[in-house]
This record gives C-alpha cells, structure tokens and sequence, in this order.
C-alpha cells in the first residue's frame, strides 16, 4: 500500500479520536492532514489524479470550519480583501491562454459555440432558480446559488474536455464567448431570477464582472503576444498560482459563513449537486437535440454543468454578503471538480462512437467540428 495512504489511515483514526474525546484544538489538523496523504496518494494513480487538487482544496475548507479565526484576519487585514485581487490574477491568468486562432475558432464553428453559449445561460440559471425554490433555503442562500448558474463557463471545463475527449477548440470558444457575455448576461440574469430573493444592482454588477474579468482577460491576451515566452517562469507558475488562487478563495469563503455552512451544511451540498449534475444532464441531451458529434454533445455538458464559482465568490464579496450569498459558489467549486473530473476520466475510457471507423479503415479518427 502506498505509504500516504497508510498515513492517511493513521491520521483518519487520530481524528476519530480527537472527536470522541472532544480534543478539538487536534481534530482539524488531524483532518486535513489525512485530506492532504489522500491527496498526494492520488498523484501516484493515473485514474486518481485529477481528484488531488479537489481533496487538498477539501482539506483547506475543513482547516477553516475548524479554525475561522485564522483565515478571516490577519493583523487588521481582512483576507476577504485578496479575493478580488486573486480572482483578476487568475482571469489574466485565462487570457495568456487566448490567442486570435481561439477567436477565429468562434467562426469556424459558430453553430455549436452559439448553442453552447446559450445552453449555459439558460439551462444552469433555470436550474439554479428550480432548486433554489426547491429547497427553500434563505434568501440571500438561494441568491448564491441562482449566482452560479448566471456565471460564465470556468477554464475547469477546458480541462474537463481535453480529458473527456471532448471536442477542445469548442470548450475553448464556448468558455471565452460566455466570460465576454458576463457583464451582459449575468446581471441581467440575475435581476430576472434573484430580484425576489436580493436587491440586485445591476450598473454595478456589469462594473464589478468588467472589473474582475473583462480588464483581466485583454491584459493577459496583450501578455501572450507581447511577453509570452520570454520568462518561461512565469508561464509555468501561471497555472499554480490560478489553483492557489481558488483554493484561497474557498477556503476564505468557506470561514467567513461557517455559522451558514453549518446550518445548511448538508442541505446545500446536495442542492449544489443537483444543480451541478442536472446541468451535465441537460446540456449533454441538449446536444443530441441539435444532433451534433458525440465529442460536441460531452463538451455542451461540460460547459454548461461547470461554472466559474470563483467568479461567483467575487461577486458575492462586493455585494457584501460573502458569508451568506457566497456559501454556494464555495461549495460549488470543489464538487464540480469532483464530478466534472468523473465524468471527464468515465468518458476519456470510451472512445467518441463517431470516431470509430469501420473495420479495416484504421484505429479512430480524430475530428473538430
């Protein structure tokens, strides 16, 4: 057996033991240091892998139920305030992944960008005002969910796609097309669906997303033509620090509404689930409506079931309710990595039907629509 795994089991039985005789102050660590063996047992499995960044993202948010205290101030510094900074960081980060060929793709392909485009601002919206209906969760609770579903794609479905066998250049476009509709079509959304639960402020909501995603994202496609390259440091530290960057977010998110998180704790995570399955659900049929390609119905899926939560978070933090409005989009980061990265590895062992030929003509053929 792997050595983390056999420390996992060790550290799993002392946080047993931590809670049974009520030793709290050990408990947490005891916790997150079994999340963390979990995690880098995982990096040994080809199959496990992906599921490593989810269980130490699992492990920061159990630290901080724990321990709020150590992840709401530091001095007089409110840590809520690296949440916008790190959440432009990480869009920047989305832009020196663009070039004009992904922009050029959009017209190559405008059928499936268009539909996917609005799949996900339909479907996932409906969905989220569904369940928070449902569910009947607090106003400004359900408000964070109904968040979510009105936010753009995240860069998690470009991945997704790669591993799911996916058709890449659509998730690519269908991503970059929902992140430029985001100062339109989220508040818009939002006043449609959440006005009953929230007051919604449109004019600066469209500020707040341009801010945190429009501005970001020029500069970084600026940073691919003019810098790319020439600090190959910096484009290998890029992608770490947008994974650090979302898992300072949640784990920031997740102190400040401990008291929320433990009140509808359960509730809402199977409420996220939900929400998040159901859009992996109707966006794939969705797909097989319009009759496209296996590979273009898993990347409709996937861009519409996986959300950009860090945005979401953001959000949350400038209407001033981080600890309520934005439990959802916290808890929704993580799970949706969890299931999109299922869903991904479940696909990437079945191979496209539409890709494999006849017997005799060769192996499989690799197509983009």
């Amino acid at each position: 057996m792997n050595i983390f795994y056999r420390m996992a089991i060790v550290l799993l039985l002392a946080y047993i033991a931590s809670v049974v005789f009520d030793l709290g102050q050990w408990a947490g660590w005891c916790l997150m240091l079994c999340l963390i063996s979990v995690a880098l047992g995982f990096r040994s499995h080809t199959f496990l892998r992906g599921f490593s960044y989810t269980m130490i993202i699992l492990a920061g948010v159990s630290l901080a139920l724990y321990y709020p205290q150590y992840f709401v101030k530091v001095g007089d510094f409110k840590l809520s305030g690296l949440i916008v900074p790190l959440l432009q960081v990480i869009m920047f980060g989305m832009g020196t992944e663009l070039s004009l060929k992904d922009f050029a793709a959009v017209l190559r392909m405008p059928k499936g960008v268009i539909i996917g485009v609005v799949c996900h601002y339909t479907i996932m919206p409906l969905v989220g005002f569904t369940v928070a209906h449902l569910f009947q969760f607090p106003p400004e609770i359900a408000a964070g969910i109904l968040l979510v579903g009105c936010c753009p794609s995240g860069l998690a479905s470009n991945v997704m796609a790669f591993l799911a066998r996916a058709n890449l250049a659509l998730s690519v476009s269908v991503t970059t097309v929902s992140t430029l509709l985001a100062p339109f079509l989220t508040p818009m959304m939002m006043r449609l669906l959440a006005g009953q639960f929230i007051e919604v402020h449109w004019q600066a909501m469209v500020w707040d997303i341009t801010k945190m995603v429009i501005f970001p994202v020029v500069a970084g496609l600026l940073f691919h033509y003019l810098v790319r390259g020439k600090f190959k440091w910096l484009d290998r530290a890029m992608p770490l620090v947008s994974m650090g960057g979302i898992a300072l977010i949640i784990v920031v998110i997740t102190a400040a509404g401990r008291e929320s998180l433990l009140r509808v704790g359960a509730l809402l995570v199977f409420a996220t689930f939900l929400h998040n399955v159901t859009g992996y659900f109707l966006g794939y049929w969705a797909g097989r409506l319009f009759k496209f390609h296996e590979r273009d119905c898993r990347t409709i899926a996937l861009e519409v079931g996986m959300q950009n939560a860090g945005l979401a978070s953001g959000l949350a933090l400038t209407m001033g309710k981080l600890a309520t409005v934005g439990l959802a989009p916290a808890v929704f980061g993580p799970l949706m990595n969890t299931t999109g990265s299922s869903l991904a590895s479940w696909w990437h062992n079945r191979v496209p039907k539409d890709d494999i030929l006849p017997e005799g003509a060769g192996a499989v053929k690799t197509t983009v629509r």
